[in-house]
């Protein structure tokens, strides 16, 4: 069956976005985003929907397509909301209600020469743990970041090298087989340059990315370093669609708030064709 999809394509960091409009069956929302997605049609890394909140606090709801919590999303959402709104002031607050949380998310949206730049509060995760990963006769030392619904696993790294990149694919893989998260984040970080490589990996979709950028983890590193160091973290995280920074505070060895931020920019918006 032909469907048309009204969308808006934005871009957090290179994090290529798309935000459909239109109205659709959550059962829809798969294939929807698999076909978009894809490089015959509007091509990006990700797909959320956008509902009505059912939480009178928040200006509106955000689903990813695989029902995963994503910082990026939320930042390119918040940015659209201030972006439609008749406001002379350059900096607007916007509170999303998002899948994979039960928290309301809160963002703050400042006009710049380039676009915009977006700060998010992110939901603290629930465990921080490190352990031992075994992987082609050797051991490796990797950070297990718990959330609701989904796991980022930090792997400190001295290069992005083929065979590194190939082992957390396998993880990702293995890790599918032995959880039931929604969302399992591979983060190859480089602490002596802050360079973070991320690999998204959403098994109801089949999806496994390496994304230019990821706000969510990068979240997941400051709430890491935090933790393994025992101080506030705050650093500007490079990856391959450009810089997003993150902020971790901690108390008496307890993390109390972790804040991202990062340019985003709406690149295109319109009506897509799909067959379901």
């Amino acid at each position: 069956m032909r469907r048309e999809i009204s969308f808006v394509k934005v871009s957090p960091t290179q994090n290529m976005t798309i935000l459909v409009r239109s109205s659709h069956e959550e059962d829809e929302y798969a294939p929807i985003a698999l076909k978009m997605m894809s490089y015959d049609n509007v091509y990006a890394e990700q797909v959320g929907f956008i509902k009505e909140s059912r939480l009178p606090d928040a200006d509106a709801a955000l689903r990813m397509a695989g029902g995963e919590f994503c910082g990026n999303a939320c930042m390119a959402l918040a940015v659209l909301m201030a972006h439609q709104q008749t406001s002379t002031s350059d900096s607007r607050s916007v509170k999303l209600e998002a899948s994979g949380t039960d928290q309301l998310i809160q963002c703050m949206v400042t006009n710049t020469n380039e676009g915009y730049c977006c700060k998010v509060m992110m939901p603290a995760p629930r465990s921080i743990e490190a352990k031992i990963f075994k992987y082609d006769g050797n051991q490796f030392m990797v950070g297990l970041i718990q959330y609701s619904d989904f796991l980022h696993v930090v792997l400190e790294v001295e290069r992005f090298t083929k065979p590194v990149k190939k082992m957390a694919q396998s993880l990702a893989k293995l890790l599918e087989i032995t959880s039931t998260h929604q969302l399992i984040g591979i983060l190859l970080y480089k602490p002596s340059s802050g360079e973070l490589l991320p690999l998204i990996h959403i098994p109801v979709l089949d999806s496994m990315v390496w994304e230019r950028g990821c706000g969510s983890g990068t979240a997941s590193i400051g709430a890491y370093m935090a933790w393994k160091n025992k101080t506030p973290f705050e650093g500007a995280i490079l990856q391959p669609g450009g810089l997003i920074k993150v902020s971790a505070d901690l108390d008496k060895s307890e993390l109390t708030g972790i804040s991202i931020s990062g340019n985003v920019s709406i690149v295109a918006e319109g009506t897509a064709y799909i067959d379901l």
